[in-house]
């Protein structure tokens, strides 16, 4: 606790020197002098698992390169018109290269498949002749291990470095028996891998890598001088010889280095591959020791320099915060109209421009709730204005409502039904426009209110009137303001059906449309003259804060859909003379706000 109090009461120019030196200065001596120890071993960790990624790269493309001869060997090992070339006995040289010119399988598989380079097939056959694809194998050649061991292993295939006669040359090869006759004799089938195919698999390797058969002769190498040695004849340890697959430590040529090795087993084989890739730790870690000597150096240098740049940027930062602090102050003190100015783009003058916004945005926020509450009192006046006008203030409510129920009852006694639901719609009209209050309410009420508006009228002009009002029903629940629809219908009864004597149709329609709710309401009455309607809607145009409505109509239903959703949703007012009028208007997103 004291030593964070006493973190806090230093001056934050001693606090950025101080922290600086204890965790960067002091913690980068320590682990450059810890890490120059780890980074040889992370060099020689690294080479090694490069190496590794290496061989097993080399073991796979390897795996791939040999299925294609030992697929081959297969098919020729089984294929009867090969058998029967090799074992007829043929009574003429002619015939025997008829039947040699007429069996082209072995060159076509030399032709399609790049792996291999040549296919010789050896079976005893005194009649036959030697074309470097069928030979008869002499003495010399069956006394050699591999035809031996091809003969013992039964027709497992095995991969062996061995001379092609053909042009003198040891290949990797893949050495194959398999029976000609039914009285058990047997060929052996040769198939030399590609060379060129090999090498394209070994030259990309950057370090020193083998391909060894099972009697340690190296049958392929990305340097020329080790191919067909065996490796007792390369400058290593004996114990290479006989490793299998791992990484080792080892010497080779009198330097520490590292081996890995992998092994290749070839399926349906007798025996297998070794991939060897050797490198040395010297080499390896040359460039590491050249990086640390120059890490040395540039750190030295750069605490130097640190040191100098850490004192001038902590006096830079300490004087800019003092800045701000004092601004900070003045806005605390009312001063709303203050604008602080700090160069650059770094974390303090980012935080004075984001705290200029915030007092930018404080004062926005302040006039709008202003205008907000300028707004709501509107609204609630509107409203009460309606409410207001449509009753008479003198009258006292529950007389009003005692008086027209005794009425409703005395004209149900005397059979005046007609008279009874006209009374009785009056009595739910005014109540439920005595009870409508600022807030929203379901549109379904809305509704309930302008049907029992639209039954009182017909009981008034009987046939004359005629309404429908159509409904999307997934709608009825909407919040809308209170009589936002009636005042739209009763003007279309005082100004359509009064000076109108064959009646009218009046149709309210609610439909939900992209991005909001339209309701319209239509009437074939009288209509406005062009003259009339322009000025109905200059007046409608005026600002709500220009004009003050002594009317209950469309101006204050108008102001107040323009107040709560803006001027798109602002009435629409379209009529012909003599024909039909439509009143519309838009809510937005299908709901109203309860605010």
């Amino acid at each position: 606790m004291n030593f964070i109090r006493i973190m806090n009461d230093m001056k934050m120019k001693k606090k950025l020197a101080l922290t600086f030196f204890s965790a960067a200065v002091l913690p980068l001596v320590l682990s450059g002098l810890f890490l120059t120890g780890k980074l040889r071993e992370i060099v020689i960790n690294n080479a090694s698992s490069q190496v590794s990624d290496n061989v097993e790269r080399v073991r796979k493309r390897t795996e791939e390169l040999i299925k294609v001869p030992l697929d081959i060997s297969y098919r020729l090992t089984i294929d009867n018109r090969m058998k029967m070339v090799a074992t007829k006995k043929y009574e003429s040289y002619t015939e025997v290269i008829q039947a040699y010119r007429e069996y082209t399988d072995i060159r076509d598989y030399i032709q399609l498949y790049k792996e291999i380079s040549s296919i010789r097939v050896y079976v005893v056959n005194p009649e036959a002749l030697n074309n470097w694809e069928f030979i008869q194998p002499d003495n010399t050649i069956t006394s050699e291990a591999w035809y031996k061991e091809a003969i013992h292993q039964k027709g497992l295939a095995g991969w062996n470095l061995i001379k092609d006669e053909r042009n003198d040359t040891e290949h990797l090869s893949l050495i194959r028996s398999f029976p000609v006759d039914s009285t058990g004799q047997k060929g052996v089938l040769v198939i030399n891998v590609d060379k060129q195919q090999l090498s394209s698999i070994l030259d990309q390797e950057s370090f020193t890598t083998l391909i060894v058969d099972n009697r340690n002769r190296v049958v392929g190498s990305n340097e020329a001088e080790f191919f067909g040695k065996n490796l007792s004849d390369i400058d290593g340890e004996e114990k290479i010889l006989s490793r299998q697959e791992g990484s080792y430590n080892t010497v080779v040529g009198g330097k520490a280095s590292k081996v890995v090795i992998a092994n290749l087993n070839p399926e349906n084989s007798w025996n297998g591959l070794r991939i060897i890739s050797v490198f040395s730790v010297s080499e390896i870690t040359r460039d590491a020791n050249q990086v640390i000597r120059l890490g040395v150096v540039v750190i030295t240098v750069s605490l130097i320099f640190a040191i100098l740049l850490i004192y001038a940027s902590a006096s830079l930062l300490s004087r800019r915060l003092f800045r701000l602090s004092k601004h900070m102050s003045k806005v605390g003190m009312g001063s709303w109209e203050t604008y602080l100015h700090i160069d650059g783009k770094d974390e303090v003058g980012l935080l004075s421009k984001q705290f200029n916004a915030l007092v930018r945005s404080v004062h926005d926020l302040v006039q709008e709730v202003q205008e907000t509450n300028h707004q709501k009192s509107l609204v609630e006046q509107r409203q009460n204005e309606i409410k207001f006008k449509m009753l008479a203030s003198q009258i006292n409510p529950h007389f009003l409502f005692n008086s027209l129920e005794s009425i409703r009852m005395e004209a149900h006694i005397r059979r005046q039904d007609d008279i009874a639901e006209a009374v009785w719609l009056l009595s739910t009209l005014l109540r439920s426009s005595l009870e409508a209050g600022n807030g929203n309410i379901p549109l379904r009420e809305e509704l309930e209110r302008v049907r029992c508006y639209l039954g009182m009228q017909k009981f008034r002009y009987e046939d004359r009137l005629k309404y429908s009002l159509v409904v999307d029903p997934d709608l009825q629940e909407m919040p809308v303001p209170p009589l936002i629809i009636q005042p739209l219908v009763e003007n279309s009864i005082v100004h359509g059906l009064d000076n109108r004597e064959e009646g009218a149709v009046i149709k309210v329609e609610v439909k939900r449309i992209p991005k909001g709710v339209r309701v319209k309401v239509c009437d074939n009455g009288a209509g406005f003259s062009a003259e009339r309607l322009a000025s109905i809607r200059a007046e409608l145009a005026v600002s709500v804060h220009e004009q003050e409505s002594k009317r209950i109509g469309i101006r204050n239903v108008n102001d107040r859909l323009v107040i709560l959703y803006g001027a798109s949703s602002a009435l629409s007012i379209e009529s012909e003379l003599g024909k039909c009028t439509y009143i519309t208007f838009f809510i937005p997103g299908g709901a109203a706000s309860n605010d």
